[in-house]
């Protein structure tokens, strides 16, 4: 498929430009986004990024405080919400969409369905979340067709484990939730409790455990060493099988799939081809976390892209930190092997802290480093989070969330990069910069096709090259070669490259010599021609980068 980039995207946040937002504030008081935000005009934004991917995140209906019973949907419990708005992935009902984003709530899926087709007009493709390792604690579904029978329905409680039981049950003992209901009407009462969705097995959860969500049994009995009951195949398998077609069928392109490793591996061997023999352009992406299992997330045509987390983000992270060396990127590229172009990077999803926050760069500029190698390291498809090209720097406090550097997905909110890029009707400079690296990377073949070749192991510690806070790398394709260099360092640096002729020998070239360069960046010619002879001298200012095309003689 060659280089390709994500937008991933919370509706409710995205399209709100309520001026004052008070933390913990209701819909009414905070307001929340549409799917009509999402026009013509704002698709085309997107797109002009060089993205070819929209993830909408939040798109299936979860539970939430906001109260739509008067258009029949089930009053979810206060004591079973994260927040006001509530989680996106505590799904109550997997055949609807969440009412916050309808502008008629009546209409709310074929709003959805109209977003869908904009997005397919302007040349791009939808993902959503695929939650299959739980649901919201009260799952009830008022749109599922009329052969499917909400989860836990036809459960035989008196089992703690049973192989067609769609949940876990704790025997003996009645749910207790963290949050407290101070109306005797609305307290929540589970007997026997079951278990919660981040596999505690206790009836008693914490604030900090995935207590709104039960986790699904997909014939797994984890209390008896995990033995594994796959045939006849568990009712879950085949609910799920259900909810994959239900969205393919309304004319998405693919899914994030939510903590994948929690499900057994067998069953995404089985589900993930199913859907691709009626869908087969469309994709899967793995949210996984255990690099040793990642072969086989992508055998027997499961998977397509796997997230490059604990490897090539945490790297990048601990170096602009400042807690890590430079040296530590090989080590991750090395250890993905012939994988490596199925892995998704970033710097940015909804779990991790921005990048211009305090916990990271501090400013959106100092990143730029850590985004250009995640970027063009490789042809691997590369994700951006909403707002994140505004330098969005995620230091609000907006009530279930902390000051935590994030942007949450539990409150209703609207993010002042945004106000201000809407209000002003003016491009920021951090969101030009993004502009031209990812046209860099979707439209230069040297990145989104070519090869790279690493260079620190031909450039140790000098007076011109520290290998523990430079990065260089060249891409190639045919008789083109792009030499892209990175200063993690708080000073403005004279960098000397060393360019070995294996470079030249790896990529089929058999000329050594170039022309002059051209830097992407300035879009200024430069002089000196890339030589194996002597070292290639440039200048880097402080947290940034270079990025350098040169064309064979």
């Amino acid at each position: 498929m060659g280089k390709f980039i994500i937008y991933q995207v919370l509706p409710r946040l995205f399209g709100n430009t309520t001026s004052e937002c008070v933390p913990g504030g209701t819909i009414d008081i905070n307001g929340c986004g549409k799917f009509s935000d999402f026009d013509d005009c704002m698709l085309e934004s997107i797109k002009e990024l060089g993205c070819t991917y929209v993830w909408f995140t939040g798109i299936i209906e979860h539970s939430t405080k906001t109260d739509y019973s008067s258009y029949g949907i089930f009053k979810d419990y206060n004591q079973l919400v994260k927040g006001e708005a509530g989680s996106p992935y505590a799904i109550k009902d997997y055949y609807d969409v969440d009412p916050d984003l309808a502008g008629n709530v009546y209409n709310r899926f074929n709003e959805f369905k109209e977003l869908i087709d904009r997005v397919h007009n302007a040349g791009m493709k939808v993902l959503i979340d695929f939650v299959p390792n739980h649901v919201a604690r009260v799952y009830i579904s008022d749109s599922k067709p009329d052969h499917i029978h909400d989860f836990g329905s036809a459960d035989n409680p008196c089992y703690s484990f049973h192989p067609m039981n769609n949940f876990y049950y704790i025997q003996n003992e009645s749910f207790k939730s963290p949050i407290s209901s101070s109306y005797p009407s609305e307290i929540y009462y589970e007997f026997p409790a079951k278990v919660s969705g981040n596999d505690c097995f206790r009836s008693d959860p914490t604030i900090n455990d995935w207590f709104e969500t039960v986790k699904l049994n997909y014939g797994v009995d984890y209390k008896s060493g995990g033995i594994c009951y796959f045939d006849p195949v568990p009712d879950t398998w085949n609910k799920m099988d259900d909810i994959l077609n239900f969205w393919l069928m309304t004319g998405i392109d693919g899914f994030r799939c939510d903590m994948a490793e929690m499900v057994p591996i067998q069953f995404w061997h089985k589900a993930i081809p199913k859907a691709k023999q009626k869908f087969p352009e469309s994709i899967f992406i793995a949210e996984v976390y255990n690099p040793l299992k990642y072969s086989d997330y992508l055998e027997f045509g499961s998977f397509d892209y796997l997230y490059d987390k604990v490897g090539l983000y945490d790297t990048l992270k601990m170096i602009t930190l400042g807690k890590k060396s430079a040296e530590d990127i090989t080590k991750c590229w090395q250890s993905l092997g012939s994988i490596q172009p199925r892995m998704l990077n970033f710097i940015e999803n909804h779990d991790e802290v921005r990048a211009a926050s305090d916990f990271y760069a501090c400013d959106p500029f100092s990143a730029i480093p850590a985004l250009t190698i995640s970027l063009m390291l490789n042809q691997s498809p590369f994700m951006i989070y909403f707002a994140q090209e505004l330098g969005e720097r995620g230091m609000d406090t907006e009530g279930f969330s902390s000051l935590d550097g994030k942007t949450s997905i539990y409150d209703y909110w609207a993010l002042s990069s945004i106000k201000t890029w809407r209000s002003s009707k003016e491009e920021p400079d951090i969101r030009k910069i993004y502009r031209k690296l990812m046209s860099i990377a979707t439209l230069e073949k040297a990145v989104s096709e070519g090869k790279n070749y690493d260079l620190q192991y031909v450039n140790p510690e000098s007076d011109y090259y520290n290998p523990k806070l430079h990065y260089s790398f060249l891409r190639s394709f045919h008789n083109e070669i792009i030499l892209i260099v990175a200063n993690f360092s708080n000073l403005d640096s004279l960098i000397k490259i060393n360019i070995p002729k294996h470079a030249f020998e790896y990529f089929g070239i058999d000329r050594t010599i170039t022309t002059t360069g051209f830097d992407l960046i300035d879009e200024v010619k430069v002089e000196e021609p890339l030589s194996t002879e002597i070292p290639y001298s440039l200048f880097v200012k402080k947290k940034w980068i270079r990025i350098i095309k040169f064309l064979l003689q």
